[in-house]
């Protein structure tokens, strides 16, 4: 069976000694049991595109490497300030150095006991097989891109809107402002729209809305289009959400 970097890697950071894995933000994250955390596994991290491990690193690392090996090593967000090293997995890479990185990783936060029992060398095969592009960013499944295709032809017709990206995301604008968002963090496509808070508990008696994170307290509400789609119902999502966005001209221009 074709093993990828997404079976891999956890493979990998699980053969560390007393190693456990957790979810953070939608990513899998490595820690040493009961302690610290010494790797995350970043796929596409807000649409970045990269397949990278993004690794505590002992002090001077990040600097020394990202400038000798810019094309595999970078300065990953969030956690870079803290010295932390971004890994490029799908580059020039060869696996043995992956697994000295993660190593080295494990090293600034385990204890002399665990250490100890850390093998010299990794048992882990290296993965066989390259990621598609739809395992790297589910946008662009063929189902998603369908999807966005029927999304986008919604949204562009009401009247000064426009298509950008949000943290990696496809988001429509009225004006500047976002109405419609799409994504998938390492979950089922997911559409999103403003409903305001009083239909929120209306709605989410149908499993397939829910009130989303960092935004649901907004008003919005998330629909999950990975299998039933109602494109009439999608469209009146579309368009409410778009009326309340909308300045004076706009829906003097959508009435006409």
């Amino acid at each position: 069976m074709a093993r990828t970097l997404l079976q891999a890697i956890p493979e990998l950071c699980l053969s560390m000694p007393d190693a456990e894995h957790f979810v953070s933000h939608g990513a899998p994250n490595f820690r040493v049991r009961g302690g610290k955390t010494f790797a995350i596994f970043a796929v596409n991290s807000h649409g970045d595109g990269r397949v990278a491990l993004w690794l505590a690193a002992p002090d001077g690392a990040q600097t020394h490497l990202c400038e000798i090996q810019p094309q595999d090593y970078f300065v990953p967000p969030y956690v870079g300030v803290r010295g932390w090293l971004g890994v490029q997995l799908d580059q020039s890479l060869a696996w043995s150095e992956i697994s000295d990185r993660v190593s080295e990783a494990y090293r600034q936060v385990a204890s002399r006991q665990q250490i100890a029992l850390l093998a010299s060398e990794t048992t882990v095969a290296e993965p066989d097989t390259a990621l598609t592009a739809a395992e790297i960013d589910p946008l662009q499944s063929p189902h998603a891109l369908a999807v966005l295709a029927q999304l986008r032809h919604v949204c562009l017709t009401f009247p000064e809107t426009s298509e950008g990206t949000q943290f990696g995301a496809p988001v429509w604008r009225a004006g500047k402002k976002g109405f419609a968002l799409a994504w998938a963090y390492n979950g089922p496509l997911t559409l999103g729209f403003w409903v305001g808070i009083e239909r929120q508990s209306l709605m989410t008696a149908d499993p397939r809305f829910s009130i989303p994170a960092y935004m649901g307290h907004n008003g919005w509400i998330a629909l999950d289009v990975s299998d039933e789609i109602h494109w009439e119902e999608i469209s009146a999502l579309a368009l409410d959400s778009y009326r309340h966005f909308a300045n004076k001209r706009m829906l003097h221009a959508l009435g006409e």
